[in-house]
């Protein structure tokens, strides 16, 4: 059993994790960031190839190194893959430890305190404080859908989905009314026949009200840092539309209907009783806080979900998370928040443990 210095654990190498770790720093702690993948960048490598940040670049640093560039830009995969690096890279320059290769599989109460930390290969690390910050993209969400699992033809969540290559002249079917959702029913569009199917109607924001990014007057209001009294269930963001999603569907190029009643084969059944054949079923249904390694500590709901507040675990001192949705204000999940959320969270542990710098 290893013990780190300090004995200051993340897990997760992502835009929480690197905040996380930067916090750390600053705290005057000596962190070690657990990465699973072969580089400290999170999730980004896996999402569709033409995604783009709905934030400009000025608003989408985390803290202690800017974006850099045209701050007006709207920064794509790619770049925030390089960005994380460079973060990366000045973390381990101010004395931060991070391994990639890193599988977490279990963590376990010490019979001191603290926790035993289980790695894939075998090792064991001990930390006196343990920070989850293993996002959420390796856990897809595929929602209950009357006849989904016997549906004859693809099925794929938006985690699945690179480009329209895969799904060119095909009739499409996306499940959601989120922005990750338009996104991709709009750029299949061009390829497909797609028709967005959700619950609830779309609901657009404009990108640039009054000539400014929407996150300049989010910003400017205080909204982003509002802080939430319960979060456990956030509520659907909005689509961010500068009026090319708008215009599309006025003209047709996608279409949008009420839930289907059900799939039936390589048919959807739709509300209003019409019968159709397609070819592919894409969940754009958002993902689940990726926490298996803690199923054993009895840290977590029974479908998975951290037992915390604004982060702080309520059933483990020394506990905390980092990147969920909605953990303490609108932003917390977001390059441009989640360093505010971390700084919170060091200071709360840092006050528990009576270690803080």
């Amino acid at each position: 059993m290893t013990s780190h210095r300090d004995s200051v654990v993340i897990v997760g190498g992502g835009q929480a994790g690197l905040a996380a770790a930067h916090a750390a720093l600053g705290a005057g702690w000596h962190p070690l960031v657990l990465e699973a993948s072969d580089r400290p960048v999170g999730s980004w490598r896996g999402y569709y190839d033409s995604l783009k940040l709905f934030s400009p670049a000025r608003y989408s640093s985390l803290p202690g190194l800017a974006f850099g560039g045209d701050g007006e830009r709207y920064p794509c995969r790619d770049e925030v893959v390089d960005y994380l690096e460079r973060y990366a890279a000045g973390l381990v320059g101010r004395g931060a430890e991070i391994r990639t290769g890193a599988h977490v599989t279990a963590v376990e109460a010490s019979d001191g305190d603290g926790f035993s930390v289980r790695l894939a290969g075998g090792e064991v690390l001990t930390a006196r404080i343990l920070i989850a910050a293993s996002g959420s993209f390796a856990r897809p969400h595929r929602p209950v859908l009357p006849g989904l699992d016997g549906f004859t033809g693809q099925v794929l969540h938006a985690a699945d989905y690179r480009s329209p290559a895969s799904l060119s002249g095909e009739r499409v079917v996306v499940v959601g009314a989120g922005n990750s959702a338009i996104q991709i029913a709009y750029e299949l569009a061009a390829h497909a026949r797609v028709t967005v199917a959700s619950r609830d109607p779309i609901r657009f924001v404009a990108q640039r009200p009054l000539g400014r990014d929407l996150h300049f007057w989010l910003r400017l209001t205080g909204f982003d840092r509002l802080p939430l009294r319960r979060a456990d269930r956030p509520p659907t963001v909005p689509v961010l539309d500068d009026g090319r999603y708008r215009q599309a569907l006025r003209q047709g190029r996608f279409d949008r209907r009420p839930m289907f009643d059900r799939l039936d084969g390589d048919h959807v059944e739709w509300a209003d009783g019409h019968r159709e054949r397609i070819d592919a079923v894409l969940l754009a249904t958002g993902y689940r806080p990726n926490l298996d390694y803690l199923a054993d500590l009895g840290a977590l709901t029974a479908d998975g979900r951290p037992l915390q507040r604004g982060g702080v675990s309520h059933t483990h001192p020394g506990l905390g998370y980092l990147g969920l949705e909605w953990q303490r204000t609108p932003s917390s999940n977001t390059l441009r928040g989640v360093g505010a959320d971390a700084r919170h969270l060091v200071r709360s542990l840092a006050r528990m443990d009576g270690a803080g710098g």
